[in-house]
């Protein structure tokens, strides 16, 4: 299983979807992988939230709220066993392949992004099932984890 940082982001914010999310993880055939990437976008868009949260819409994310945010998804990461797999050289043509087939940038439904395009890319290169949240893998030929 390759898990997408909406997963995370699920997770970790406490989402309607977290929960069985987490029960999806725990039980998944080993391992469970993850990327630089991910990391990143969760790690942003968890950061973002609680930022708005305690600050507002238009105000700028705290170095601080950053690194404690990490701290919680490299936990996270840790607490279900994931492992860090390394971006191969040439990935790139797989994303592309997935932003000709299925990116926002080309207006299919799927309207998947930059981060998405990647973990389609890597999950795909992995042969693992992906773990998400939404339906734009769904409009995918993606295996769903």
């Amino acid at each position: 299983m390759f898990l997408d940082a909406s997963a995370i982001v699920a997770i970790i914010g406490q989402e309607a979807a977290g929960s069985s999310l987490l029960r999806r993880i725990s039980l998944a055939e080993l391992p469970v992988y993850y990327s630089s990437t991910v990391v990143f976008e969760a790690v942003i868009a968890l950061a973002r939230k609680k930022k708005i949260s305690i600050y507002g819409e238009h105000s700028t994310t705290p170095a601080s709220l950053i690194e404690e945010t990490q701290d919680l998804v490299r936990a996270f990461l840790e607490q279900v066993d994931a492992v860090e797999v390394n971006l191969p050289v040439g990935l790139h043509q797989e994303a592309l392949g997935a932003a000709k087939t299925f990116g926002r940038f080309v207006g299919h439904p799927a309207r998947l992004n930059f981060g998405d395009c990647f973990s389609y890319a890597a999950a795909r290169s992995l042969k693992a099932p992906l773990l998400f949240v939404g339906d734009d893998f769904a409009r995918t030929d993606i295996e769903i984890a």
